[in-house]
């Protein structure tokens, strides 16, 4: 399901989602985003670690009794926090929850990207469907024009044949500017989405092609699998894990703190003299918080509200995952049963249209019968069409509710 847009079998759709991924700026500010989470992880496992530094000096003294001398030091000094209390080791895990919880907040916005761009081609097939019946449906009515004046220069009928034909073919073409645009704002969506200028990838769209449908089933399995595949669900998760975590740093600050720190250092009126004296020192550090005003235990009560809103905050996104996923799967069923019932419309409103101008043509019915059989017949085509796009968005909505569209970061990711 990590790639479901290859399901619909149309090569534009899968080419343009993969320049989605390459070029669209959400996902780039996403990475950006879990890079600097992932330094945050490597900044707090340095606390492990003991602190050094080194010092190195020269000074010229200046004596009006004697003659001036240069001195040399040479200096370092180390510290070293034991994690008995757990401090540093809570402070690491939520650093690594909120690393983790970055990298599905990532797939979630290829996620979201991967389907808008898919929402948008649909929404421009469909336009670009419903342009081509317009078009059709226009030629028809403007032979149907050229054939009540030929009948109203025989004087077989009266001009008000030739005037609601001309009117019938005015309002045909007043709808395809509107289509025009809809087409248009489609394609310049999805040249945003992939990080072009709006109108980069309109001549790619130009050749029309069907509106995908997808497959005709896919595996829904069960609600615990929905909530694993969604990486909002995830990142809730690690959301939750990371404020937990706080709270034992919280909680690690009433406890006393033990640290080692040392020195060692020397010091010459010349570079080879160095060595000839070294002192040093280690020491041992034993500190507790005697009070504080509450201070502490405040940030305790603090960390323990923030846990338990992020517990609210993963409790109901796993309800709307679940509320997703029973949406679409009605919302699809719906699109499909009304599709199966718009294609019987289309055939019979099509068998209608053509015994309509042909008795028209004939001579054996009235101009307003072949108006609203037409009429009929151009509602029954766009409905149908509009249909067909319903039910392919259905789809898509589908695979997104499910968690679709996301994978294992790229291994350069990981940093």
């Amino acid at each position: 399901m990590s790639t479901w847009w290859t399901g619909f079998g149309d090569p534009v759709l899968t080419r343009l989602i993969d320049d989605a991924f390459a070029g669209n700026l959400d996902i780039v500010q996403g990475m950006a985003r879990l890079r600097q989470a992932r330094e945050a992880l490597v900044q707090a496992r340095t606390d492990f670690l003991p602190n050094a530094n080194a010092t190195a000096g020269v000074g010229r003294n200046i004596d009006n009794s004697r003659s001036d001398t240069t001195s040399f030091s040479i200096g370092a000094d180390a510290s070293w926090e034991a994690d008995i209390f757990g401090r540093i080791g809570r402070s690491v895990e939520a650093a690594r929850a909120d690393a983790e919880g970055a990298g599905y907040d990532l797939e979630s916005i290829r996620t979201a990207i991967a389907g808008e761009v898919a929402r948008n081609y649909v929404l421009a097939r469909t336009a670009q469907a419903s342009l081509t019946i317009a078009r059709e449906t226009l030629a028809t009515q403007e032979e149907n024009l050229e054939i009540a004046g030929f009948r109203v220069q025989a004087g077989l009928v009266s001009s008000l044949d030739e005037e609601q034909a001309r009117g019938q073919r005015a309002q045909t073409a007043a709808t395809i500017p509107t289509l025009e645009q809809n087409f248009t704002a489609a394609a310049n969506r999805i040249a945003v989405l992939t990080g072009r200028a709006p109108g980069a990838v309109t001549d790619d769209l130009e050749t029309e092609a069907p509106i995908p449908l997808g497959p005709d089933r896919i595996a829904v399995g069960i609600p615990a699998d929905t909530l694993r595949q969604r990486p909002d669900v995830r990142s809730a998760e690690r959301s939750l894990a990371s404020a937990t975590a706080r709270i034992g740093v919280a909680e690690s600050q009433l406890f006393p703190a033990l640290g080692i720190t040392g020195n060692i250092g020397t010091s010459a009126l010349s570079l080879g003299g160095l060595t000839d004296v070294v002192t040093g020192g280690l020491f041992g550090r034993l500190s507790q918080m005697l009070f504080d005003g509450g201070l502490r235990r405040s940030q305790i009560r603090s960390q323990e509200a923030a846990a338990d809103a992020a517990l609210a905050s993963y409790r109901q996104i796993v309800l709307i995952a679940l509320e997703d996923v029973e949406n679409s799967l009605v919302a699809l069923n719906t699109a499909k049963r009304r599709q199966a019932e718009l294609e019987i419309a289309f055939d019979a409103t099509n068998n209608a249209a053509i015994l309509a101008r042909s008795q028209y043509r004939a001579g054996l019915t009235d101009f307003r019968t072949l108006l609203d059989a037409e009429r009929s017949l151009l509602s029954s085509r766009d409905s149908l069409s509009r249909a067909r796009g319903d039910q392919a968005q259905a789809l898509i909505q589908l695979y997104l509710a499910l968690g679709g569209g996301w994978q294992p970061l790229d291994p350069a990711l990981e940093g």
